[in-house]
C-alpha cells in the first residue's frame, strides 16, 4: 500500500479517539458571546453560609400606569418585578446583584400596597412605569433595547427573580422603603440627610466598590450667567479664575456629600443645588473657568439606600444577595410578602 494510505487511516484512528465535544470547536452561532457571569451554569455554586429563603409565588397583579400610552396595564407581580430589574439594572451584572435588585423592587411595590396610598398615581393604578416610582418596561421594550442579547439577558433576570420570588425586605415586621441609586460617592447617606426623615436601616456606609463605576466622576460646565438664572443669584463680577470665593461648603452629612452650601449672597442646601443645577448628585465643587463655571460631580444618584455598582462590586468579591442587601439596609430581614402584596 501506498504511504498516503497509512496516513489517512492514523488520521481516522485519532479522530475517533478523541471527545466529540472537543471536535465541535465552533458551532457556526451567531449569537453575541455572554459576559462570564452569564455562564456560569457549568461552573460549581458558590457556597453559601447564608439560610436560603424558601422560594413562594404570589399570585397578585399590579396595576401599572403606563405612561406613555395613558392605559393602565394589570402585570403578574413576578413579571412586574422582571420588568423592573431590566429597567433599572444591567442584566450582565452579577446574579447576586440582580437578586437583590430584585428584592428592592418587590419591596418598592410591597410597601405602596400595604400603605394602600396610590393618591400619586391616576385611579385604578398602584404604579407608573417611570423613574417617579419604578422604572418598569415589558417584553417588547426589552427586544428592542436588548436586540440580539435579549435571550441570554431575559433568561439571567429570569432567574434573579425566582430565585428570590415572593420574598421581601422588612423592618420590625414591616417592608422597607427599599430605595437604590446607580453609583455613589464613596459612601450612602443617612435618609435625613437627603429627605429630612430619619430611617434606622438607611444608614451611611462606605463603598468602596464604587470608585471603578462609569460615573462615578462627572464634569459638566455651564455658563456663570446660566448658574445665576437657575440658583437666581449674583456671583460678584467680576470673578477672577481660581478664585472661589464666591462660594463656600458650609458642612458635609455624613456621606460626604454638601449639607449647606453658600452661592453668591444665599445659602443653599446640597439636595437643593444639585436638583436646580441638573447635577448627578449633592456631591460637586465649583470653580471658574474664564465666563463659565465648571462643575466637578461624584457619584450619580441621591445617594440614599443600595448602591447598584456597589451591589455589583459586593457580588464579584463572593456577597451573597443576603450578605448586600443587610449591608446596604440596616437590621433589616427576608420575610416572605405574601401579607402585603394583596
Amino acid at each position: 500500500m501506498k504511504p498516503i494510505f497509512y496516513i489517512a487511516l492514523a488520521i481516522v484512528i485519532i479522530l475517533l479517539a478523541v471527545p466529540s465535544t472537543l471536535v465541535l470547536i465552533y458551532s457556526g452561532s451567531d449569537e453575541q458571546p455572554r459576559p462570564a457571569s452569564a455562564i456560569r451554569k457549568s461552573a460549581a455554586p458558590r457556597t453559601s453560609h447564608t439560610t436560603q429563603k424558601p422560594v413562594m409565588h404570589i399570585n397578585f397583579s399590579i396595576k401599572v400606569f403606563r405612561v406613555e400610552t395613558g392605559k393602565i396595564e394589570s402585570v403578574p407581580l413576578e413579571d412586574y418585578v422582571s420588568g423592573v430589574v431590566s429597567g433599572e439594572m444591567p442584566a450582565e451584572f452579577e446574579m447576586e446583584a440582580l437578586k437583590a435588585q430584585a428584592l428592592a423592587a418587590r419591596t418598592y411595590i410591597a410597601l405602596r400596597l400595604a400603605k394602600k396610598d396610590f393618591s400619586d398615581v391616576p385611579k385604578g393604578a398602584h404604579v407608573t412605569d417611570t423613574v417617579k416610582h419604578q422604572v418598569y418596561i415589558d417584553e417588547k421594550q426589552k427586544r428592542e433595547r436588548w436586540g440580539s442579547s435579549y435571550t441570554w439577558k431575559e433568561a439571567r433576570i429570569r432567574q434573579a427573580v425566582e430565585e428570590t420570588s415572593g420574598q421581601v425586605l422588612t423592618y420590625q415586621n414591616e417592608p422597607i422603603n427599599a430605595t437604590f441609586f446607580a453609583t455613589s460617592n464613596g459612601y450612602t447617606e443617612n435618609s435625613e440627610d437627603y429627605w429630612g426623615y430619619k430611617l434606622p436601616y438607611l444608614r451611611s456606609v462606605k463603598v468602596p466598590w464604587d470608585a471603578n463605576a462609569p460615573r462615578y466622576q462627572e464634569t459638566v460646565t455651564m455658563s456663570i450667567d446660566q448658574l445665576e438664572k437657575r440658583l437666581k443669584v449674583k456671583i460678584a463680577q467680576p470673578v477672577a479664575a481660581g478664585n472661589d470665593s464666591w462660594n463656600k461648603t458650609i458642612s458635609r452629612t455624613a456621606g460626604q456629600r454638601i449639607k449647606e452650601i453658600k452661592i453668591g449672597d444665599k445659602v443653599f442646601t446640597g439636595r437643593q443645588v444639585r436638583e436646580l443645577l441638573g447635577l448627578n448628585s449633592s456631591h460637586f465643587s465649583l470653580s471658574i473657568k474664564g465666563q463659565n463655571v465648571v462643575i466637578r460631580t461624584f457619584g450619580y444618584g441621591h445617594g440614599v439606600g443600595m448602591s447598584q455598582w456597589g451591589a455589583n462590586g459586593m457580588a464579584k468579591e463572593g456577597k451573597t444577595v443576603e450578605e448586600i442587601v443587610k449591608y446596604f439596609y440596616k437590621g433589616v430581614n427576608i420575610e416572605n410578602g405574601e401579607k402585603w402584596i394583596k
